[in-house]
């Protein structure tokens, strides 16, 4: 579990997260959602460290991440997956070394276990075989599919998910979707997913925070959102559905 209490950021007199406070749960894929500057994507730099919140604490299952050093967050970032935006692969490397990164730096296991570990998260993510392949050759599905197998090679407690359907196809995307509420459910992991997708809402989102002008605004599931009676949320699903709806056309 995950806990964020009163998490508050600002950059100069910027003050994009004014008091968030959320708890996380295992084996429940969190949706965080809100319109551009909201601070949804701030939020999780919070959380994993990538900024320093102004005040509040991030208190992984009762370690208070926000008040440890560098150093004494090793272990906690050891148990973080990330699957960022853009992949982020390395295209210099194979799939393979892709996936080995993670397990090179913060493991000293045996080279045959880290191999197994490999062919065991490409064959979870329907990538089997791929492990020659370079980043130049696979389509943006794939590219995903990399990136949430390098994400959950440690075996992660804890996985970030920053716009994982960005770029794709509606078909592709519910696949995407799909895989990281399997992975989420058979590992009990506790999994934040930052998305503007509509689509990924309404198909797993068992657990949603709406973001409004750095604020919590908004919280609930997929169920309760189309019968909400709070303005700024039914004006960020309008808008959103009708944009997805034009750019199909």
């Amino acid at each position: 579990m995950i806990d964020i209490k009163d998490i508050r950021k600002s950059f100069g007199e910027n003050e994009v997260l004014k008091g968030i406070s959320a708890s996380f749960k295992p084996g429940v894929s969190t949706l965080i959602i809100g319109g551009s500057g909201s601070g949804k994507t701030t939020l999780m730099k919070c959380m994993v460290g990538l900024h320093e919140p102004n005040a509040g604490n991030v208190v992984y299952d009762g370690r208070d991440f926000t008040s440890l050093s560098f150093e004494e967050r090793i272990d906690i970032r050891k148990e973080i997956g990330m699957l960022f935006q853009s992949s982020a692969l390395f295209d210099s490397m194979s799939v393979e070394k892709n996936i080995l990164f993670p397990l090179n730096m913060f493991t000293d296991m045996p080279r045959s276990e880290k191999k197994d570990r490999v062919n065991f998260v490409l064959e979870r993510v329907n990538l089997a075989g791929k492990n020659k392949l370079y980043p130049a050759e696979l389509s943006g599905g794939m590219k995903k599919r990399v990136g949430i197998a390098r994400a959950i090679a440690m075996n992660p407690k804890y996985l970030f998910c920053d716009e994982p359907n960005s770029g794709l196809d509606p078909k592709t995307s519910i696949l995407i979707d799909e895989l990281i509420q399997e992975i989420t459910i058979e590992n009990n992991i506790t999994t934040i997913v930052v998305t503007h997708d509509m689509n990924s809402v309404m198909g797993i989102g068992e657990h949603i925070i709406f973001l409004h002008q750095g604020q919590k605004w908004w919280e609930g599931s997929n169920k309760e959102i189309t019968a909400t009676d709070n303005k700024e949320l039914n004006e960020f699903v309008f808008a959103t559905k009708l944009m997805e709806t034009l750019l199909k056309k």
